[in-house]
């Protein structure tokens, strides 16, 4: 069956979704998103994903056209209405549709998109072998400049350096701030294990702070490993024990090499997938299930 997008408080089917050529989301990256999962009918961390949107519409001043309960409740209905209980759910708000230029007081209501579909980040098997991933030469975006906390539409920055990870033949590219500091990956957060020890770039740094990245940092807890947060550079990277990656679409992936510099024995560690079995533990059962 098409998938059906809700744009507007209507829903299409997937081949008949569209949007004004003249919405500042298309035109100028003038909008923000948030990325969920549904597992098992349940939406994980959904407080937390919608916290972040009504945080970074604040950060671009973007009027939400709907409140946040709403807001909730249509995306709880797409949800069923597409009869998936396990999907990934774009939720995306632009600033509406304008004119040519890039004054917003030209833009009527915001625009708000919700789809719901299958997306697979990385093939299953990767999960138990690991990718390879290089640093890329783009550097992240300084948050005097831009504030990398707001999910804007705004990805070029994260896409130059994705391209460098598809020449290099690799599913991912580590990203430096501009002082040569271990930032993000293009669309994950990264973590290394050093003698015992999960260590992570703060929110100091030019990163987004990832609802993931937060639960591996509550499991970490939980389990009782020490967990740091701080500066870490490339050094400190390529001598790990073990490396792995966080994002809402990745969970965790484990990383066996940066660079052509193997990350411990060039295998998942323990530690990684111990995390990783938590967390997959965790998503299947926390929350309400939308069928029930």
């Amino acid at each position: 069956m098409e998938p059906k997008v809700y744009i507007d408080g209507r829903l299409y089917p997937k081949s008949e979704a569209k949007i004004s050529v003249f919405d500042h989301g298309l035109l100028y990256g003038d909008g923000i998103f948030e990325g969920l999962r549904v597992y098992s009918g349940r939406i994980f961390r959904y407080k937390e994903h919608m916290d972040r949107l009504f945080e970074s519409a604040r950060i671009i001043r973007l009027k939400l056209p709907l409140e946040r309960a709403e807001l909730e409740r249509a995306v709880e209905d797409t949800v069923r209405s597409n009869g998936v209980r396990d999907a990934y759910i774009r939720l995306v708000v632009t600033r509406g549709s304008g004119d040519l230029g890039i004054d917003p007081r030209k833009c009527g209501q915001s625009t708000l998109i919700i789809i719901v579909d299958k997306i697979t980040v990385y093939d299953e098997e990767l999960y138990a072998q690991g990718i390879p991933i290089i640093t890329s030469s783009t550097r992240r975006i300084r948050p005097d400049m831009l504030d990398q906390r707001a999910k804007s539409l705004n990805y070029l920055n994260s896409i130059m350096a994705k391209m460098e990870a598809n020449i290099a033949g690799v599913g991912e590219a580590l990203m430096l701030d501009c002082n040569g500091n271990v930032a993000e990956c293009s669309v994950d957060n990264i973590f290394i294990v050093k003698a015992g020890k999960l260590l992570t770039p703060g929110l100091e740094f030019p990163i987004l702070a990832g609802v993931t990245r937060a639960v591996v940092l509550e499991l970490a807890q939980k389990l009782e490993i020490p967990a740091v947060e701080c500066t870490l550079t490339l050094h400190d990277v390529y001598c790990a024990d073990e490396c792995f990656l966080t994002g809402t679409g990745a969970e965790l992936m484990p990383v066996i090499s940066v660079d052509s510099r193997t990350i411990g024995d060039g295998r998942p560690g323990p530690l990684t997938a111990g995390l990783l079995r938590e967390f997959r533990a965790l998503h299947s059962a926390e929350g309400i299930d939308l069928f029930g």
